[in-house]
């Protein structure tokens, strides 16, 4: 026995539950094709196969003196009695006979020897429907919203998605249909199994290969009568499942073999690799294939692999590190830089260059009052050669009316304003509760606890509105727990959660919250919220009464209270909930940085980590010290150096689209690029039915009737998720800023930019820089000042025609229609 080896590929990437794996196992010496001396390590070091359908998959890899390599499908088996066991594939171990045998596992003239004892063929325990036959329909994806496991089934025969309910499965099999799906008298001839195989003609195609494990379980199934154990009864019910490994290094174009595990509730342990469910949360740096294979990428980054196995999820971590980059770290102006630089260094990833003043402008203007700076504002800016002018500018963003404009906006759209389900008055009131809010800097946490107790008139300035959309107590549960906990718990109304621990008595408890929640009709025509008392619900499936309880938490202590949501609220707000301050401070950080840690940002759980966990905990920390104030949260990533950073790329850093390493290219909201148009060609747009003068971020109508707002992606506000907001560039939008008549209109306008510098004494470059000052925030290079003069040097142009064609041409490139 030796010691595990403590070298990495990069010594700032070990992470100790990578040496964990390897801790107490025999290490052997082998050779590596580049004649470095490596360490081979065989997973696991004993095999049992106790049924005629179990597999066991086997892990190899080597701890070289550079690091850990997976080495899995390189090796090679050999079984000693192979009228005892068998190698599927390259690592599959499957039985054959009672016995013992030895496997020898072989890597470069070395030889490991694993024993292998199989037991259970000739009296086998029963096939197990909940355990066994349950994860077959499962992987076969049988049970899935797109097959049989969608509401109505699919040609009469219809599954609980995912197999939830087992009991009902098991009735649509052996009762549904007449019975004919399965056939005890002549097992081989049930449909079940010819429909699966193909022999019957089938919609879904082959679903299980004849004479495969699957078949001989499903026909072992039917043979020994078809029965179904009881969930109280049920021997060996699965309690958790492990992958190993649960964190890999891998580099670019390496894979790695994963091995799933269950445990049962006796702490008996099967492997299920063949049977678990895989999937990347981020697959253009780690794919994973149906058998567990993780691809690497030649992307640096992070993946998780998600591991599902009859509803239990893990998650496997993944570190792509680029190998020939010396990481140079930047300055740094608080934590959060120190946390991407680090993240930074372990990825081997370089950092872009600072934003230049006129990128670092434009881009804070556009993010904090999704208003352009004016050419007088830009222009006063770039001359100011003082220290700390970056500071000092967000200080003064922060208080502007336009800030309190803009993210009034947006929260009217998560808060789903939609006036004509809320009506224009409750629209108003909902806008005019915001604007005082973020007006006076009202903690996010206290913006909560008024939004989740509101209790009077709906077009009282004040939340209230928000209640006339969500009028079932499991609508208000979900769309306070997606918005507020970045939490999706709408999976877990008609199942356990496909990705995470939520089942339907969480979803169900936490539902009990708002069952008190009513709309009383006032004298004036108008609805009141009302909460008084609230009952407790019924599970969906057993009928019994499920007590309100906020996630993962024990039951709530309602004696006292009257409204059931105050103490929710008093949950929610507790600086140690793990859910809230996370939930808000990773929206915030997707806002300014164009994608959130987690993504999508109201996305959080386990089998979806942040990119940058050590960040994202130290953001959450951040914001309860600064107790939820979101000016100051703000101004902390603001005066970052990773906010400040250039959106120029490098070598490096080009792929890297979750690290942030150099600033993202961002599309900017409808409202905002219209204000943007109108303001840098000096005419207002006019909006039907209001006063001249208004901006698109004031304007609360989301259904005003608006072709750029509709192409350029407002959305309706039907639903708590930012997903609604379009950001993708389509070919419709760049037609209409081309050719859109209304744009050229105000271009042209008398009144108007171009119009007024044409009429000016400016010279003709003078006149260039006040256009790029104008829509670009900077002056001109001398490429392209030499290109502008062009249009001015044309014998068969007027003064104004030139003008003209060049803010045309400046509100027509990515650099203005983008935020970058």
């Amino acid at each position: 026995m030796r010691p595990c080896r403590t070298q990495n590929y990069f010594p700032m990437l070990l992470r100790p539950p990578l040496l964990m794996v390897c801790c107490a196992l025999a290490v052997f010496s082998v050779g590596t094709p580049d004649g470095v001396k490596a360490e081979l390590i065989v997973r696991p070091t004993k095999i049992v196969l106790d049924s005629p359908e179990a597999s066991q998959q086997i892990i190899v890899s080597v701890l070289t003196e550079n690091g850990r390599r997976d080495v899995t499908h390189e090796i090679n088996l050999a079984v000693a009695n192979d009228s005892v066991a068998t190698v599927q594939g390259s690592s599959i171990v499957r039985p054959r006979a009672e016995g013992r045998t030895e496997i020898a596992v072989t890597l470069d003239g070395e030889t490991v020897r694993v024993p292998v004892e199989v037991v259970k063929q000739l009296r086998p325990d029963p096939v197990s429907f909940r355990n066994e036959i349950i994860p077959i329909l499962t992987k076969a994806h049988c049970n899935s919203g797109g097959c049989h496991g969608k509401a109505e089934g699919q040609n009469g025969f219809k599954l609980s998605i995912f197999g939830f309910d087992v009991e009902s499965d098991y009735a649509a099999l052996m009762k549904n249909g007449k019975g004919r799906r399965i056939s005890l008298t002549q097992p081989e001839t049930s449909l079940f199994l010819l429909k699966a195989t193909s022999e019957m003609p089938h919609g879904g195609g082959r679903k299980i290969e004849e004479g495969s494990y699957r078949y001989h379980r499903v026909l072992r199934w039917i043979r020994e009568g078809a029965g179904i154990d009881s969930e109280d009864s049920a021997a060996g019910q699965i309690v958790k499942i492990d992958v190993e490994p649960r964190e890999q290094i891998l580099l670019g174009g390496r894979t790695q073999q994963l091995r799933v595990t269950a445990i049962d509730s006796s702490g008996v342990r099967r492997c299920v690799t063949v049977e678990a469910e895989y999937e990347s949360n981020a697959t253009p740096i780690a794919n994973v294939d149906h058998q567990g294979l993780i691809q690497a990428s030649d992307i640096p980054g992070e993946a998780a692999i998600l591991v599902r196995y009859l509803g239990h999820v893990t998650s496997c971590r993944v570190t792509l590190p680029r190998p020939d980059v010396t990481f140079e770290r930047p300055d740094e102006a608080n934590f959060v830089d120190t946390h991407v630089w680090d993240q930074l260094a372990r990825l081997g990833i370089e950092a872009g260059a600072a934003a230049s003043e006129s990128e670092f402008l434009r881009r804070v203007y556009l993010d904090t009052i999704g208003t352009l700076p004016t050419s007088e504002e830009a222009r006063k800016y770039l001359a100011d050669l003082s220290s700390g002018k970056r500071d000092r500018l967000i200080d003064e963003l922060l208080v502007r009316n336009e800030y309190v404009d803009y993210w009034t906006m947006k929260w009217l759209d998560v808060l789903r304003a939609d006036q004509l389900k809320v009506t224009p008055q409750g629209t108003v009131a909902m806008q005019r509760w915001l604007r005082r809010s973020f007006q006076q800097n009202v903690s996010f946490d206290q913006m909560a606890r008024e939004l989740l107790t509101v209790q009077g008139s709906t077009t009282a300035e004040g939340p209230g509105a928000f209640y006339k959309i969500l009028k079932k107590p499991d609508e208000m549960s979900r769309a306070v727990s997606q918005l507020l906990l970045g939490v999706r718990i709408e999976c877990a109304q008609c199942h356990h959660h496909p990705s995470e621990r939520w089942s339907q008595e969480d979803y169900t408890a936490l539902a009990g919250f708002f069952t008190g929640v009513k709309l009383k009709k006032l004298p004036n025509g108008t609805e009141a919220v009302v909460s008084l008392g609230g009952k407790d619900l019924p599970h969906p499936r057993t009928s019994e009464l499920v007590a309100p309880r906020a996630l993962g938490a024990s039951d709530a202590d309602l004696d006292g209270l009257i409204d059931r949501r105050v103490a929710f609220a008093n949950w929610l707000t507790q600086p140690d909930n793990e859910f809230f301050a996370k939930a808000i401070a990773n929206r915030i950080w997707a806002h300014y940085l164009g994608r959130g840690l987690v993504e999508p940002v109201d996305d959080i759980r386990e089998t979806n980590p942040a990119t940058n966990e050590p960040l994202m905990n130290a953001l959450s920390r951040h914001m309860i010290d600064v107790e939820f104030d979101m000016q100051a949260f703000t101004r902390t990533l603001l005066k970052s150096r990773v906010y400040q950073l250039s959106s120029k790329s490098n070598d490096s850093n080009r792929d890297d689209q979750q690290n942030f390493s150099h600033a993202a290219y961002k599309a900017i909201p409808a409202e905002a690029l219209l204000d943007a148009i109108s303001q840098t060609t000096g005419v207002a747009e006019k909006f039907n039915g209001w006063p001249e003068g208004y901006r698109a971020i004031q304007i609360w109508d989301n259904r005003m009737p608006s072709y750029f707002f509709r192409i350029f992606g407002r959305p309706v506000r039907a639903t708590v998720c930012e997903c609604e907001r379009s950001g993708e560039p389509s070919i419709s939008q760049a037609l209409h800023l081309l050719n859109s008549p209304e744009i050229m209109a105000k271009i042209q306008h008398r009144d108007g930019t171009a119009r007024r510098l044409a009429n000016s004494e400016l010279t003709d470059d003078e006149l260039i820089d006040e256009l790029y000052l104008t829509t670009l925030s900077r002056f001109p290079n001398e490429e392209e000042r030499n290109l502008m003069r062009e249009a001015f040097s044309d014998s068969g142009s007027e003064r104004n025609e030139a003008v003209e064609d060049v803010l045309w041409a400046l509100l027509n490139t990515k650099e203005f229609i983008f935020n970058h």
